[in-house]
């Protein structure tokens, strides 16, 4: 009797206590592998997708730092951490983990090689498809201790994709709009075929025009050009652009490009802007990126 209700016991502190969770391993998006004893409780995150989904788990606690474009947070009071500060500013914050993204892994390898010989884990994560975003999630309960949470992020957002993939089915392939999705202005740039951008596109019921875009090194991001954007004009329905960090643009800056008025959907006015933070990062938001432009690709459907 004794044994059963110790072994309940124990059980029952393991749930109210997800830094009880067994060990665990991963092995990041750079290659790297990372062995852990417990669940991290002192995270430092330099990517603001990170820090979104780890609030979503129900880990904020865990959250030490955040990165500048982390500006809800770090209006709450979390401090601001860059790469750029050095290994010193985190070493002296005693983080046991930092997550950041391999761009920043390669771009300065002697920042994370100074974290780690001080003691600091380090993971390296970012989902460039759609298909590796659940991977990603379950990643990050792995790490906070909250696989369970995770497992239910995953099926609350899939349930809810799947309505919307039933109103997207009842949709006649002919009347799905033609689009052109921008991600950076400056030089036209859409985003790669495979991204999760161009697959939110995809999800809402829109028609990539830019399927053949070159994918950026290990980007989310697709050369296309304006050459090639103006000579299919005539075939685009509507134009779609990221705004935000990334691409401060606004309507107006679209509408009034040279060349434009070659573009169908710029003469018809069907030129739409989405937060950025709704259709490039790999969060539940996410989802709310998808049904925003589904809303504005088919307006006069419910």
């Amino acid at each position: 009797m004794k044994t059963i209700i110790l072994t309940a016991c124990l059980l029952f502190c393991m749930v109210l206590s997800p830094l009880m969770a067994v060990a665990g391993r991963i092995t990041d998006d750079s290659g790297d592998v990372l062995n852990f004893e417990r669940p991290f409780a002192r995270i430092i995150s330099l990517y603001p997708a990170h820090s979104d989904n780890i609030m979503a788990l129900g880990a904020g606690a865990s959250l030490i730092g955040v990165s500048e474009e982390d500006k809800e947070l770090a209006a709450g009071g979390l401090p601001v951490f860059s790469h750029h500060d050095g290994a010193e500013r985190f070493i002296a914050a005693k983080p046991d983990l930092v997550l950041l993204r391999p761009m920043i892994a390669r771009a300065n390898p002697a920042f994370v090689t100074a974290l780690r010989r001080a003691g600091i884990a380090v993971a390296s994560l970012q989902p460039n498809t759609f298909d590796q975003m659940f991977a990603y999630w379950r990643v990050l309960g792995q790490l906070t201790g909250q696989e369970w949470q995770a497992e239910s992020m995953i099926g609350a957002f899939q349930t809810r994709l799947t309505a919307l993939r039933l109103k997207v089915a009842a949709i006649a392939s002919e009347n799905r709009p033609r689009v052109f999705f921008e991600a950076i202005h400056g030089k036209l740039k859409t985003f790669a075929p495979d991204s999760i951008a161009a697959t939110a596109l995809k999800e809402a019921g829109g028609v990539n025009i830019a399927t053949e875009a070159s994918q950026v090194r290990q980007t989310n991001i697709g050369v296309f050009g304006k050459e090639r954007l103006l000579a299919l004009g005539e075939s685009i329905d509507v134009y779609l652009a990221q705004q935000g960090r990334m691409n401060p643009v606004t309507i107006a800056q679209i509408e009034n490009e040279p060349g434009f008025q070659a573009i169908k959907a710029v003469r018809q006015k069907r030129v739409y802007l989405v937060a950025e933070a709704l259709t490039s990062r790999p969060t539940p938001s996410l989802l709310e990126g998808i049904e925003t432009i589904y809303a504005l690709l088919h307006q006069e459907r419910p």
